[in-house]
């Protein structure tokens, strides 16, 4: 039986965060707010939490489940090695709605689907999701829906869909951007952005002096 937490109550939130936590730590799934939208998430390096996750979504390993960090510095030990133009968009960018894909590092022990040695990352701006980031450390987070379905901007979107799949969620309220993250891989010579979201291609041309028509992959 799942239960919401109305974590806009810093009594009710204490509580949400300790059971958020305990079912992270217990292979369980918990639905958090971020900044962009609701989503659906369980520790990364739990390959049978992260199965059910796909399994919940409706999804097959194809599409990977991405990856939220708590902090700026968590990156380091999860990539071979940090590109600067990863660097100059953490930096720009987080904590916000940019999501990085880098070559991971060979010697993590997870299973977030069908990587290609690659993890996308981000930091969310939202202090319920960092709170529990920094609790639980690295975990795997995707859109709080069911695959095909809309997104989910609220607690009782997510809820309607995923049902008793989740153990625990996290109502934050409404999220405030409303719309996904923008994708940046820089795995590359050239980053290249593969998907537009809550961040302009124009903000991120900006921040590493290249041309709107490089980052889209134009010619």
């Amino acid at each position: 039986m799942s239960t919401v937490y109305d974590c806009t109550d810093p009594q009710t939130r204490s509580a949400g965060m300790r059971a958020a936590v305990a079912a992270a730590r217990s292979s369980r799934l918990v639905v958090l707010p971020t900044d962009t939208l609701y989503g659906l998430g369980c520790d990364a390096f739990d390959s049978e939490a992260v199965a059910d996750l796909l399994a919940a979504k409706g999804r097959g390993r194809s599409m990977p489940v991405p990856v939220l960090v708590g902090s700026w510095n968590t990156i380091d030990g999860l990539v071979l090695s940090v590109p600067l133009a990863a660097r100059e968009l953490t930096r720009a960018f987080w904590p916000g709605g940019l999501s990085i894909v880098v070559t991971q590092a060979p010697s993590l022990a997870w299973d977030l689907g069908d990587t290609d040695g690659t993890v996308m990352l981000r930091m969310p701006l939202h202090p319920v999701a960092i709170e529990l980031l920094r609790e639980v450390g690295p975990m795997a987070v995707s859109s709080a829906n069911v695959s095909g379905q809309p997104p989910a901007t609220t607690v009782g979107q997510a809820r309607d869909q995923l049902g008793d799949a989740v153990e625990v969620y996290l109502d934050g309220g409404p999220c405030a951007a409303a719309t996904a993250s923008t994708i940046v891989d820089v795995t590359g010579e050239v980053p290249v952005i593969l998907r537009e979201g809550a961040i302009s291609a124009e903000r991120i041309g900006e921040v590493l002096d290249l041309e709107v028509a490089e980052l889209r992959g134009a010619s």
